[in-house]
Parts: structure tokens; C-alpha cells; sequence
């Protein structure tokens, strides 16, 4: 697999990260309105849940195909994969602090 598909596959990936750890800061934010602080012990499992299917979901999406394409025999393809996505992620960090800076 060529540089440039490998660094797009792990670009789209970090945005998939991007969109789904926005999407559970959207229901962390809004959990209390949603559902209330009735239930505190239910809370906490509620949140130790979304904490492990957060884990598996960023996880697969940072770890799946470099994990297949290690499996595959393709080691040198696996580890930039993990590199360029480590990489997109950073730099999807940075975007993030510096919206954070101008917002403030």
C-alpha cells in the first residue's frame, strides 16, 4: 500500500476519532439535563461504560488496520499507519488548543 493511501486511511481515522469523542462530550454535557441527578450509582456505571466503549471504539479506530496489516505480514506499513495516525491526531490537538485560544 502506497504513503498516501495509508495517510489518508489514517487521516479519516482520526477524524472519526475527532467526531466521536466530540459527540460524547456533546452527552457528557448535557447527561445532568437528560437524565438527572436521581440515580448517583447508576451514574457512575453509566459513565464507566461509556468510558469502555469509548476505549474500544478509539481504540479500533487508531488500532484495527495497523493490527491487520501487522497480522498480514505488512510491518512496515502497520507501523507508519500508527505513525501517521498518531501524527493527524496531534494535529487535530493543536486545532483544538487553538480554538480553545481564541475563543478565550
Amino acid at each position: 500500500m502506497e504513503n498516501k493511501k495509508l495517510f489518508s486511511m489514517s487521516a479519516l481515522n482520526s477524524l472519526g476519532v475527532l467526531a466521536y469523542v466530540s459527540l460524547v462530550v456533546i452527552f457528557m454535557n448535557n447527561a445532568q439535563k437528560i437524565f438527572g441527578n436521581d440515580n448517583p450509582p447508576l451514574t457512575g456505571v453509566v459513565v464507566l461504560l461509556v468510558f469502555i466503549l469509548s476505549a474500544l471504539i478509539t481504540g479500533s479506530l487508531v488500532l484495527g488496520k495497523p493490527i491487520m496489516l501487522y497480522l498480514d505480514g505488512r510491518k512496515k506499513e502497520a507501523v507508519k499507519m500508527v505513525f501517521y495516525t498518531g501524527a493527524s491526531l496531534f494535529v487535530l490537538l493543536l486545532l483544538a488548543i487553538g480554538g480553545l485560544l481564541l475563543l478565550k
